[in-house]
């Protein structure tokens, strides 16, 4: 599960972000949505503790974020928090099967092949385990993207504007595939976007303004 209280954040130069309390439990979904500028990323890089806390807590599992050094925090975040980025910054070097693997080996965890192929199959791309990520398709990226966050079987999945480039089928599909892997992983999931088209999917939601 995840959990904040009166957490703020201020840019040098800039206007201090209030953000509202939130809380999502394991197998839950929380939809936070605004527009542009009103802090969404910001918001996610606090929630997976990429961006320390200036005032407030974000506590995962029962761990409050702001009491672990860089190097704890690190750790703690690929052991227990999947990101999935509007970018995914695969490693294009590599094939699909070690860009998931690499996720792994970050954690501090022994590599599974063997749970990666799981993974692979279960989303259909189990043939792709060889192939370099140029040669996937956007949505197939999208879905190796969603292997790569779950691998480590975290408490939490933050997932940044996964649907807003998609048409309606794909937007859908994404999020239904989203919501499915969750719940088989036993994770909190966390959707943050200005995509409005998610309002009536997902009941549990908070507007940032």
């Amino acid at each position: 599960m995840i959990a904040t209280k009166n957490v703020t954040y201020q840019y040098p130069g800039g206007q201090k972000i209030i953000f509202p309390d939130l809380s999502c439990r394991s197998e839950g979904i929380l939809l936070l949505l605004g527009s542009s500028g009103v802090g969404k990323t910001t918001l996610l890089h606090l929630l997976g503790g990429i961006l320390d806390t200036q005032e407030g807590s974000v506590v995962v599992d029962d761990t409050d974020l702001s009491r672990l050094s860089g190097a704890q925090k690190d750790q703690f975040r690929g052991q227990n928090i999947g990101i999935i980025f509007q970018q995914n910054h695969f490693v294009s070097s590599l094939n699909v099967l070690d860009n998931i693997l690499l996720a792994q080996q970050l954690a501090g965890r022994k590599s599974d092949k063997v749970m990666a192929q799981e993974w692979l199959d279960r989303l259909h791309l189990g043939h792709k385990s060889r192939s370099a990520i140029y040669e996937c398709s956007q949505g197939e990226r999208q879905r190796v993207a969603i292997v790569r966050a779950l691998i480590n079987q975290p408490k939490v999945i933050l997932a940044d504007e996964p649907t807003s480039a998609l048409d309606d089928h794909n937007c859908f599909e994404v999020l239904q595939l989203l919501e499915e892997q969750a719940r088989a992983a036993g994770s909190a999931l966390v959707v943050v976007t200005h995509d409005t088209r998610l309002k009536d999917k997902i009941p549990h939601q908070i507007t940032l303004n």
